[in-house]
């Protein structure tokens, strides 16, 4: 049977989506009747966080409008980093602050580090600040690390100065690889603030995976979800996904909400990061963080099921494995190039990702075969480090 904690009715709900247009938002006379995304703690840092957050890995200096309806819906935990959009995505929040200075305490800003050594740490933290027009980032990220050593100890000491100098009041990492281990290290640190992981119906069920999550909690940090539509490398679209799409819009939500809805079944994830381009994928998922109807047992069984079902089309990023039996090279990635151009629909994105990894991702035959008896989820890696090399080489 269907659970629900609604913040509001659901006919109220509807009434609101319904005036919304559910392509434009609410009109700017209606904009008070919008009620607010629900929040969760921030792990310990005494922050609550809204449980849906804007990606800004996209064209922010031309969406200036989709800044300010986040705002209008409560939608103010902001994520970017220096290199998105080539850099051009920090401008656009700062744009937007220059303009509107009192939102700036309203929103929860984060944003990552690519550099991984204190001066260059140093010098993106300065140029960031620069850019988006603040005095201070709320949570500072080292952008995609692969292991726990990534986190150096002479990050613990910058860190501390930076808090002091109230330019962060967080820190912490994200990550796409080796997840778990990043996770349990993390806590094993004692003082990550926060981390941003991917994490989604498909993930989510593994023990490690738990036992990562849980190894957070304990220490106190505060947990963001992105990659939640659990998208694959090998198929962008295919019978079982049709059939999971037809099964959830008969109950009222289309696959992507009962995604985010998987994930949100977690207390434990405060956050989920999403890329939000235009107002149709904005207006859904706020649509379904409004909505706190919880997805029944058989919906959480249906998910489970199609995540066995395509485990061969998705890459879990332990890169461990078919890295060390391809001598390094880096599988993962080309993976995840491929989500980006095949689920992200961002073929600009997945070309400069993919350039930057391609010299290292030398396969012969042999590497090709182990790398592939090495794959718990038996991807066809060699075929499908051809084909990233055609689509986007």
């Amino acid at each position: 049977m269907r659970t629900s904690d609604h913040s509001m009715p659901r006919r109220d709900f509807l009434k609101v989506v319904a005036a919304a247009g559910f392509g434009s938002l609410l009109p700017a006379a209606a904009e008070t009747l919008a009620p607010k995304i629900p929040k969760r703690p921030f792990g310990k840092t005494g922050v609550e966080v809204p449980i849906l957050s804007l990606g800004g890995m996209f064209d922010i200096p031309n969406n200036q409008l989709i800044l300010r309806r986040c705002l209008d819906w409560g939608v103010t935990y902001w994520d970017t980093a220096d290199c998105y959009e080539g850099g051009r995505s920090e401008p656009g929040f700062g744009r937007f602050f220059e303009k509107n200075p009192a939102s700036r305490k309203d929103v929860f800003l984060v944003t990552k580090s690519c550099a991984r050594d204190i001066p260059g740490m140093t010098q993106l933290l300065t140029r960031s600040l620069e850019r988006m027009k603040t005095d201070y980032i709320d949570l500072y990220f080292l952008h995609g690390i692969g292991s726990i050593d990534d986190v150096t100890p002479d990050m613990k000491a910058w860190v501390s100065n930076r808090k002091k100098e109230g330019k962060i009041r967080f820190f912490g990492f994200s990550t796409h690889r080796h997840m778990e281990d990043c996770l349990e290290g993390a806590a094993r640190l004692g003082w990550i603030d926060g981390i941003m992981f991917s994490y989604n119906f498909r993930l989510m069920h593994k023990d490690g995976m738990k036992r990562a999550v849980d190894a957070c909690e304990q220490a106190g940090i505060g947990l963001t979800a992105m990659k939640t539509q659990g998208g694959g490398s090998v198929k962008a679209d295919s019978e079982k996904e049709r059939a999971l799409a037809g099964r959830f819009l008969e109950t009222g939500f289309t696959p992507e909400q009962a995604k985010l809805k998987a994930v949100w079944a977690n207390p434990q994830i405060a956050c989920i990061c999403s890329q939000m381009p235009n107002t149709r994928i904005l207006n859904a998922n706020i649509a379904a963080a409004l909505d706190r109807t919880t997805l029944d047992t058989a919906e959480m069984e249906a998910l489970e099921r199609y995540a066995r079902d395509t485990a061969s089309d998705y890459c879990t990023g332990c890169a461990n494995l078919c890295g060390a039996a391809a001598r390094g090279a880096p599988i993962s990635d080309a993976m995840r190039c491929l989500m980006y151009y095949r689920h992200y629909s961002d073929p600009v994105l997945a070309r400069a990702e993919f350039a930057r990894i391609a010299p290292a991702l030398q396969l012969g035959a042999a590497s090709r075969a182990a790398a592939e008896a090495a794959c718990p989820n038996h991807l066809p890696i060699g075929a499908l480090v051809d084909e990233a090399r055609r689509l986007l080489g």
